[in-house]
């Protein structure tokens, strides 16, 4: 009798099992959630496993049987190299991003400005340096740079200037991996920014014009104003991606001379591939993590106190 019962208890708690599950695969966040999924696999499998296997390593010997904690990195900080490598990479990535943002935002108001119909073309040619693989085009940059061959002393020595030992000499060095990757990247900041740029209304621009402002006025209380949740996300993303740089550098100097032109991702490969010595390569790349994690923080809060503000 007591299960005759339950029976249509049970039936009802059923259809309202299925009746539920209905609405919760019509609403949008379940669908946009399902669809994400396979990207989320794909981060935890490539990114997050990695990550979380790092620090792993990181906290073992060299030869990957014994626990050492935090040796590694304690064994890091005594080493000049290590600050040497963090010095450069900090130049490296500040001075590139800058010159890619400031060059970036100067092509985009040059092709933003021209008539409709060359834009296409223009855009095409400007994207060249940024679609073509780094280290095919850093191998064209090594030639150009050649201390025997090199196509930029033999024009110099046209003006009697030169040679200049593009990647025997320290500081020479530093400014080539810098200017072959603002080459490389200038082009991002450009799509970007020309994008962004054509999502200010005109409106804007004619109100100032009739309020008198000049040309260097609209820009700066028009256009940056406008544009500034984009450049933030943007320099934060060149940020991650210049840190973690590492075919430029590798093919053009691979570090030297004398280890002058290293930043992590390189130092990481010559301590931990080169010198058979992963844990201690994987503590040098983990390094980066608390710089960039500090730079996100106060960008992405700057980002966020905007949005608020609108």
């Amino acid at each position: 009798m007591v299960d005759v019962a339950l029976q249509p208890n049970r039936a009802a708690q059923t259809a309202r099992n299925r009746s539920g599950l209905r609405n919760l695969l019509k609403r949008k966040s379940t669908v946009a959630f399902l669809m994400t999924l396979p990207l989320i696999l794909l981060i935890a499998l490539l990114v997050i496993y990695p990550a979380f296997y790092a620090v792993h390593l990181a906290t073992l010997n060299k030869s990957m049987q014994r626990f050492v904690g935090l040796g590694n990195f304690e064994f890091l900080f005594k080493r000049e190299t290590f600050w040497l490598v963090v010095k450069q990479s900090c130049i490296f990535a500040i001075t590139a991003v800058a010159f890619k943002a400031l060059l970036g935002f100067i092509i985009a108001h040059f092709v933003h400005n021209i008539p409709a119909k060359g834009q296409r073309k223009w855009r095409g040619m400007l994207l060249v340096p940024w679609v073509i693989p780094p280290a095919m085009s850093t191998l064209a940059w090594l030639w150009l740079f050649d201390p025997s061959y090199s196509a930029f002393n033999y024009t110099l020595s046209a003006f009697g200037v030169g040679p200049i030992p593009w990647t025997g000499d320290a500081g020479w060095a530093r400014f080539s991996v810098i200017l072959v990757n603002i080459w490389v990247g200038s082009p991002f900041f450009m799509i970007m920014y020309l994008a962004a740029l054509k999502s200010v209304p005109d409106q804007l621009y004619e109100a100032a014009a009739i309020d008198g402002a000049s040309w260097w006025q609209r820009i700066w209380y028009v256009t940056l104003p406008m544009m500034r949740n984009i450049i933030a996300i943007t320099t934060l993303f060149s940020l991650i991606v210049t840190f973690a740089n590492f075919d430029i550098v590798r093919i053009l100097t691979a570090g030297g001379p004398l280890d002058h032109t290293h930043i992590f991702a390189t130092w990481a490969f010559r301590v931990g591939i080169e010198g058979s010595d992963i844990p201690l390569g994987a503590s040098v790349s983990l390094f980066m993590v608390p710089i960039l994690t500090v730079a996100a923080v106060f960008i992405l809060r700057d980002v966020n106190k905007r949005g608020n503000e609108a």
